[in-house]
């Protein structure tokens, strides 16, 4: 098959694209390359006018005119390359605003793939109308809206979570549900909001390239390394306050026994190397499921702190923890740290069964035959 999939986040697409080459079909991806993580896209947009004085000047014309010149830059980029993303047999979004354009620009450009492409199928993966809408009608939900509504993130630092918030893109997300297939959510944070829409088909895991992460034992020979990667654009978003107030008392409690590495906002091939030596990993706090970079740390055989609530054991009937469930508690992670210190056979068992659950449930070849029956059916 001619598979199109547009938009990448975090190295999903591009695992999944290889799964998918491997059993034998074409495939291409088209979109950013989430940031500064630098994720390979073989079609690349720029979003321009997104920096220093020409950003300045950008919101200035929004705000006398409407007028979103990034949003018309990065129409012009894909519509310069119209010829090449035309007659695929499937088209895959990453999400309900995969091009990061107003509601006039995004619903033009979608307008295209939609007229001129067989099939075309959304992923609910990360912040979307269903998924924030949600949250903000369960402020008890664990989500990344109980940092926002805790009074810790400005408006203008939650403005890629507002959005879906407005009219405008409630209007999109409806125009996206009457013209795709159907909408597959990449883990249990998506699948809440969505169960029991008509458009919902279910949760495919996110794939995971098991042969790019080889299978070794965890040692500890000396200290127990903790790992905290920050990003500061989700810092908030991911509690990484709570993972640094729980590390400064680690520290202080345990000298002689840990070593703490921090990195903040390196590329993605950078990051994943930088946790190697490390035994614990922490990642984020406010999810029921693991993200994309807890998976990848589990891979490896780290113990992560991320999430892994009971509705995520119940799903895939875990009965011996594969991750630790963070929260945000200082004390409460303080006491999850403390324990695995002092009981380092509990981190090296965390890890084998860590590595084992990905080899069974996130298996990019598998996770590739998934999507190939869903699109398939549907």
């Amino acid at each position: 098959m001619k598979i199109l999939l547009i938009g990448e986040y975090s190295r999903l697409h591009n695992s999944l694209k290889e799964g998918l080459q491997k059993l034998g079909n074409e495939v291409t991806i088209l979109g950013f390359k989430d940031g500064f993580k630098d994720f390979p896209v073989d079609f690349p947009l720029e979003k321009k006018w997104d920096n220093g004085a020409l950003k300045k000047v950008k919101l200035a014309v929004l705000k006398l005119t409407g007028f979103d010149i990034s949003s018309y830059l990065t129409y012009q980029q894909v519509k310069k390359n119209k010829p090449l993303f035309k007659e695929a047999d499937i088209v895959q979004l990453i999400n309900e605003n995969s091009f990061f354009c107003n509601y006039y620009y995004e619903k033009k450009i979608l307008k295209f793939f939609f007229k001129r492409n067989k099939k075309v199928f959304l992923l609910s993966c990360g912040d979307d109308y269903p998924y924030v809408k949600y949250n903000f009608e369960h402020p008890e939900n664990k989500s990344i809206v109980q940092p926002y509504l805790a009074g810790k993130i400005e408006d203008k630092n939650f403005s890629n979570v507002l959005k879906f918030r407005t009219a405008a893109f409630e209007k999109l997300h409806h125009y996206i549900y009457r013209n795709i297939n159907c909408v597959i959510a990449s883990d249990l944070d998506y699948h809440i909001p969505l169960q029991n829409h008509s458009k919902y088909i279910g949760l495919i895991p996110n794939p995971i390239n098991i042969d790019n992460f080889s299978k070794t034992e965890l040692e500890i020979n000396d200290k127990i390394v903790i790992f905290h990667g920050i990003n500061r654009e989700s810092y908030f978003k991911k509690g990484n306050d709570y993972f640094e107030a729980a590390l400064a008392i680690i520290e202080k409690k345990y000298p002689e026994k840990v070593t703490v590495l921090v990195t903040e906002n390196v590329p993605y091939e950078d990051y994943i190397n930088r946790y190697n030596q490390a035994h614990i990993v922490l990642d984020q706090v406010y999810g029921h499921d693991q993200g994309y970079n807890a998976l990848e740390a589990m891979a490896k055989g780290k113990v992560v702190f991320t999430g892994a609530e009971d509705i995520f054991e119940n799903y895939y009937n875990i009965t011996k923890k594969v991750a630790i469930n963070a929260l945000p508690n200082v004390d409460y992670l303080v006491q999850e740290l403390s324990f695995l210190i002092e009981n380092p056979e509990e981190i090296k068992a965390i890890s084998k069964r860590a590595r084992t659950f990905i080899e069974e449930e996130h298996d990019y070849l598998k996770i590739a035959e998934k999507y190939l029956e869903v699109w398939e059916k549907y």
